[in-house]
């Protein structure tokens, strides 16, 4: 099963923007409650969509320069990155169903059981 991985600005190049696969980038806090309650959800997710989606965590404390490149003013943020480009972005919170659409959306795929 696979789980989000920590991606910094030394591994986003690789990691993100030349993925084979469609991409979700999770920009949180360790002090931010949203981003605690997020994080189950993206868990649940990463191994729904195994192979087909990865997914991955950027702390925003620790990496302020990666962040600011994607002009995240709130978190948590979540981007879908496909081909190199951001396909879609969610800020804040909105509960499991948007964040499996956004998967949904990425892939073409039909929703999963949640």
């Amino acid at each position: 099963m696979s789980h989000p991985t920590p991606v910094t600005a030394k591994t986003f190049q690789k990691d993100v923007l030349e993925s084979d696969v469609p991409v979700v980038v999770d920009f949180w806090a360790p002090w931010c409650a949203p981003c605690r309650m997020i994080s189950p959800v993206l868990d649940n997710l990463a191994g729904q969509y195994d192979g087909k989606v990865k997914v991955v965590k950027c702390n925003v404390d620790e990496e302020p320069e990666l962040a600011g490149m994607f002009r995240v003013t709130g978190i948590p943020t979540v981007i879908g990155v496909k081909g190199g480009r951001v396909e879609a972005t969610q800020v804040g919170f909105r509960g499991p169903q948007a964040l499996a659409q956004m998967f949904e959306d990425l892939t073409g795929t039909v929703r999963v059981s949640f």
